[in-house]
C-alpha cells in the first residue's frame, strides 16, 4: 500500500493576477498557511517592489520563506526546495493546508516535481565565463549557448546572464547539454498531491492591473525603498537590476523623469507577465480559472481536493 500524498494548494500565474488576495479570501474557508513561492519576497527591505503582503495580512495569514536574506546574499531554486518541502510537510502535520503562492514557475515546478541532477558549480569556470560578458557582451555567451545547446538557449532570456552562464558551465565541465539533464529527469518526482489554480484574466484586464499597480508602488514609497536600499549597498547591487527597482534608480541617477520611470515599469512588468504566461500556459497540471466564475465553484473545487484521502 502506498503512502498517501500531502495535498498541496498551488495559486500561479503572472505578476497582478491577484493571487495574494485570492489567498487570503480562500483562508476565510479553509485553515491556509501561505508558502511563497516568489524568488524576490525572500529579501529583507525589499517590500513594496516585490508586492509582498503587508504586516495586518501577515498577521491575519501565516506566511512562510519571505524575508530570508539581506539583499545583497544569494538565494537559489535548490536552497527554496530545501526550505519549503519540510514547511509544506509540517503544515499538514498540524492539520492545516499548504498553500503555495507565486509566479516564480521554476521554484514551483521544483517544489512538486523535483530538480534534475546537475553538475555541481565550478567557481573558476563560472568565473571566466563572468569575464567573458564583461568584454565580449552577455550578447556573446548567448550566441555561444544558442550554438551548443539551442533548447536551452530558447527556454532561457536572452538577459539573464545567471542562467546563461550557468547553462555553459555545465555543458563545459560535463560535456553535456543542461537540457539533456533536464529531458532525462523529466521533473518526475511526485511528492505532493496538487491542485494548480491560475486566474485566467483576459489580457487587457491583465494590463490594467498592472499599470494600476505600477502607479500604486510609486505612490506608497518605491522611489523611497530604492533610495535606501541604493545608500546602504549601492548601484551595482544585483537585486537593484530587476523589475521595477532598475526603473526607480535610472529615475534616482537623473536619467529619466517621473513619467518615463512609470511608464517603463508598467511596460516592462507586460514584458514579464507575457514570460510567465507562457511559461504557465506550459504546464498541463495548471487549471486556469476564468475570472468570472462563482467563487463557490472554486471553493467547491478545493475542498473536494482537500478532504480527499
Amino acid at each position: 500500500m502506498t503512502e498517501e500524498k500531502i495535498p498541496l494548494l498551488i495559486l500561479c500565474g503572472p505578476t497582478a493576477s491577484g493571487k495574494t488576495g485570492w489567498a487570503l479570501r480562500l483562508a476565510k474557508h479553509f485553515p491556509l498557511e501561505i508558502v511563497s513561492a516568489d524568488s524576490r519576497q525572500v529579501y529583507r527591505q525589499m517590500d513594496i517592489g516585490t508586492a509582498k503582503a503587508t504586516a495586518a495580512e501577515q498577521a491575519a495569514v501565516k506566511h512562510h520563506l519571505i524575508d530570508l536574506i539581506d539583499p545583497d546574499q544569494q538565494f537559489s531554486v535548490a536552497e527554496f526546495v530545501e526550505l519549503a518541502r519540510p514547511l509544506v510537510e509540517g503544515i499538514h502535520q498540524r492539520g492545516k493546508l499548504a498553500c503555495v503562492v507565486g509566479g516564480t514557475g521554476l521554484y514551483i515546478r521544483a517544489l512538486t516535481s523535483g530538480l534534475a541532477p546537475l553538475p555541481g558549480s565550478e567557481p573558476e569556470v563560472r568565473d571566466r565565463l563572468h569575464r567573458q560578458a564583461e568584454q565580449q557582451g552577455r550578447e556573446a555567451l548567448y550566441r555561444r549557448l544558442q550554438q551548443v545547446d539551442p533548447l536551452a538557449a530558447n527556454a532561457i532570456h536572452p538577459h539573464n546572464l545567471v542562467r546563461i552562464v550557468r547553462a555553459l558551465e555545465v555543458f563545459e565541465t560535463s560535456g553535456k547539454r543542461i537540457s539533456e539533464f533536464h529531458a532525462e529527469h523529466q521533473f518526475a518526482e511526485t511528492p505532493f498531491r496538487t491542485l494548480q489554480l491560475a486566474w485566467d484574466h483576459p489580457r487587457q484586464t491583465l494590463y490594467e492591473r498592472i499599470a494600476q499597480r505600477s502607479k500604486q508602488m510609486l505612490d506608497s514609497g518605491l522611489v523611497e525603498e530604492t533610495r535606501g536600499l541604493r545608500a546602504r549597498y549601492g548601484d551595482e547591487l544585483k537585486a537593484l537590476q530587476t523589475l521595477g527597482y532598475r526603473e526607480v534608480l535610472k529615475y534616482l541617477r537623473g536619467e529619466c523623469g517621473h513619467e518615463k520611470m512609470l511608464s517603463d515599469i508598467q511596460l516592462y512588468t507586460r514584458h514579464y507577465a507575457k514570460r510567465q504566461l507562457t511559461w504557465f500556459r506550459k504546464q498541463p497540471e495548471i487549471i486556469w480559472v476564468d475570472s468570472s466564475w462563482e467563487s463557490g465553484r472554486v471553493l467547491r473545487s478545493i475542498e473536494k481536493f482537500y478532504i480527499h484521502t
